[in-house]
């Protein structure tokens, strides 16, 4: 694969499957150049007899599909180029798609009511004079900001305390019936006043003042108020309450805890969306129990699950802190949530929970979530007791799920596809009926597989202190012996997996070989591996990524170790930024949007306040001891530092002051910078951003590492002083 193939990964959403469990519907997304963003439509597929996957929508990009309960509907959002996200419905069997919000900010998630008649939603709400609500006032004339707590902007949004996230209701539209055109303008509209709303246009909260409203637009209904975000939705099975996350505690801006927020939800059936009585917001989850809250799920008997992070008695003892399944029985006896699966238990079977992930009900009660396991991301069954199943998805990594009844459909990634889906058939508690196989149902990766896919070698090496390290390394076709690159993950609370990843890919047919693996710090192998490095960066998983390379070096002799480069983004960018102030063997090195100063984290990051703090410590000579900017003055290695002007999460100051240094130095160093882009550039960034990285990247090992396929000309230019190379 090289990086100009970037538009043939594709990745799929949550499927969400039909009520007669006839079909699923999920959206396909995808890289593409021309527009240089990200487009996809709907797409359904037949889950019994023969799949045949077909497109349904033709918006820009279409996403995150859900059946309404009766399985006539299909809500979803839509975002046109250059726009934000709106929540659409269409019928079901085919139509034209009706919007149902016009949000300043766009839509970002959404659950349907139990009886269908209404949507609940999440948006931010601009403070009034910013963002666009006033036309032709740009974001450089608004008024100024005056912030008084820790945290106030997010990566990958910009500020957030003047633009909260709150939950809505909108009323579900008739899409049956008759369309209402916008009216033609008249001479009695003339007005030298403030535009107005049409007198029926209704009250829609998260509009701005505008000329005009799109006609037949329905009524959406603010919910929440107050200084807080919000995230998850779930409606209790008889749609009287809604639940959601937030953070509403005094130490709110001290600590990582959150809680379940309950809106009781009143309503007298013949009574309009602005007559429902929606009583004040009650907390059902409180900030007491120490939890960090990603998810959560409300079944038919009342219990409320919540996948869950336990940050102790601090509220941000958050580090390698595996995520555990909760559940609650405040519908049912008012009860504090208990924990399900124990995330101290070192079993491989009963490892750490996704928190990315979702909860999905099942019939009987029990729920599915993601598990991550030693480069691997599993799907699993819980039951109440605790007790787990897993169930065989035939992938490497299930990444979403949706379920109705005993079906259980899931998307997953594999090492030669990028985004799948598989039918996985359950059976209920206490029957035992013959395993079933899952059912491939589609097969989006078949002209990625003809560029040429490496797969991947799994190995687990030994290290100096008797720890066993695990990983992978991908080689190029042919003897070798090829050049090395070692890259290291972000995190560092991450994993890599064997799944198809792009960067391994793009760089095995540029002709290196590539070695990674998952040292102490990372996801997926327990508590304790992943909380080793607390207060102690660079010590252990330093060891780890050099006794892999090492033992990766000795049993693939196809491996160049006279000739090895070193790499990492984030996490990743900090520990290459460490290693080679302690190691010289490497011809070249890549920083990446790294950790690279944890004095001048705080204050300039969006979790500068704890990030630092509960990794590196407080203790000022602590924080010098695992400072990869405090040791650069020992780097001889040629470092390219690539950064995002937009990074919140490791600001550019990080890789400007690693950089300057370097220079000053006398280290041949580069820096580059990408306007417009944010921590997640190499993941979602603009897709000729992203292309326009891997050529800088393959220049640089071009340079200072050549292998066979990518090297550069005799009689080509140095970028730096502009002389052929020698």
């Amino acid at each position: 694969m090289k990086a100009a193939d970037l538009p043939l990964l594709c990745t799929v959403s949550r499927p969400t499957i039909h009520p007669d469990g006839s079909r699923a519907v999920f959206s396909r997304v995808n890289a593409d150049f021309a527009a240089d963003d990200y487009v996809g439509q709907l797409w359904t597929v037949a889950l019994t007899g023969e799949p045949s996957p077909r497109r349904i929508t033709r918006g820009f990009r279409d996403s995150a599909p859900r059946f309404s309960p009766d399985g006539s509907l299909i809500a979803f959002l839509r975002a046109d180029a250059g726009g934000s996200a709106q929540l659409h419905v269409v019928d079901a069997a085919g139509g034209e798609p009706l919007a149902m919000t016009d949000a300043v900010l766009g839509v970002t998630d959404f659950r349907w009511h139990p009886n269908g008649s209404r949507i609940a939603f999440l948006a931010r709400v601009p403070e009034p004079g910013r963002y666009g609500t006033v036309v032709g006032l740009s974001a450089d004339s608004e008024p100024a900001r005056r912030i008084d707590t820790l945290r106030y902007r997010s990566n990958g949004v910009g500020y957030t305390s003047d633009r909260r996230v709150h939950v809505f209701l909108a009323v579900v539209p008739d899409v049956w019936g008759e369309p209402t055109p916008a009216p033609a303008p008249v001479t009695a509209d003339a007005t030298r006043g403030e535009p107005k709303t049409p007198p029926d246009a209704g009250v829609n909260p998260i509009l701005p003042v505008r000329a005009s409203l799109p006609s037949g637009l329905p009524i959406a209904r603010r919910v929440t108020e107050g200084d807080f975000d919000h995230s998850g939705l779930a409606f209790a099975a008889d749609g009287s309450r809604l639940f959601t996350i937030s953070a509403r505690h005094t130490g709110r801006d001290n600590d990582l805890r959150s809680e379940v927020i309950e809106l009781n939800l009143s309503r007298d059936e013949d009574a309009t969306l602005a007559e429902e009585i929606i009583a004040p917001a009650r907390t059902v989850v409180r900030s007491a129990e120490n939890l960090s809250i990603s998810a959560l799920a409300c079944a038919d008997d009342g219990t409320l699950w919540l996948l869950a992070t336990d940050v102790g008695t601090t509220g941000r003892d958050f580090v390698g802190r595996v995520s555990a399944l909760y559940r609650s029985g405040f519908l049912i006896d008012g009860s504090a949530p208990i924990r399900v699966t124990d995330p101290h238990q070192t079993d491989q079977d009963l490892l750490d929970l996704e928190a990315t992930g979702d909860i999905s009900l099942l019939a009987d009660g029990s729920v599915l979530v993601l598990r991550g396991s030693r480069g691997r991301v599993d799907l699993v069954r819980v039951h109440h007791d605790g007790h787990v199943v897993p169930l065989d998805c035939g992938a490497t990594v299930a990444t979403a799920v949706g379920a109705n009844g005993e079906s259980v459909v899931v998307a997953v990634q594999t090492a030669v596809t990028s985004g799948e889906l598989v039918l996985v058939h359950t059976h209920p508690l206490g029957t035992h009926m013959p395993r079933t196989e899952p059912k491939r149902l589609t097969d989006f990766s078949v002209h990625l597989r003809s560029t040429g896919l490496a797969m991947g070698i799994e190995l687990t090496i030994t290290g100096r202190d008797g720890y066993p390290v695990h990983g992978f390394v991908h080689t190029p076709p042919g003897p070798g012996p090829h050049p090395v690159l070692l890259t290291i993950h972000g995190g560092p609370y991450a994993q890599y997996t064997d799944a198809l990843l792009d960067e391994t890919q793009v760089y095995v047919d540029a002709g290196y070989a590539v070695v990674l693996c998952n040292p102490r710090g990372s996801s997926g192998y327990g508590e304790a591996h992943g909380r080793a490095i607390r207060q102690r960066m660079g010590t252990l998983d330093l060891a780890d990524v050099l006794d892999f390379l090492d033992g990766a070096l000795e049993a693939e002799p196809v491996l160049d170790a006279q000739r090895v480069g070193i790499m990492g983004g984030s996490y990743g960018g900090y520990l290459t930024a460490w290693t080679i102030a302690h190691d010289h063997r490497f011809a070249a090195a890549i920083v990446e949007r790294g950790f690279l100063d944890p004095d001048a984290f705080v204050g300039t990051s969006d979790i500068g306040d704890f990030f630092g703090d509960e990794y590196a410590g407080t203790d000022a000579d602590l924080v010098r001891s695992q400072s990869p900017q405090f040791l650069v003055g020992q780097v001889k290695t040629p470092t390219l530092v690539l950064h995002s002007a937009q990074d919140l999460r490791c600001p550019l100051s990080q890789g400007e002051r690693y950089y300057a240094a370097l220079k000053r130095g006398g280290v041949q160093t580069e820096l580059v910078i990408f306007p417009g882009e944010n921590h997640d550039l190499s993941r979602t960034g603009r897709p000729r951003h992203r292309l326009q990285r891997f050529e800088i990247i393959l220049d640089w090992w071009a340079r200072f590492l050549p292998s066979a396929v990518n090297h550069r000309r005799s009689d080509e230019p140095d970028h730096e002083n502009g002389h052929p190379v020698p």
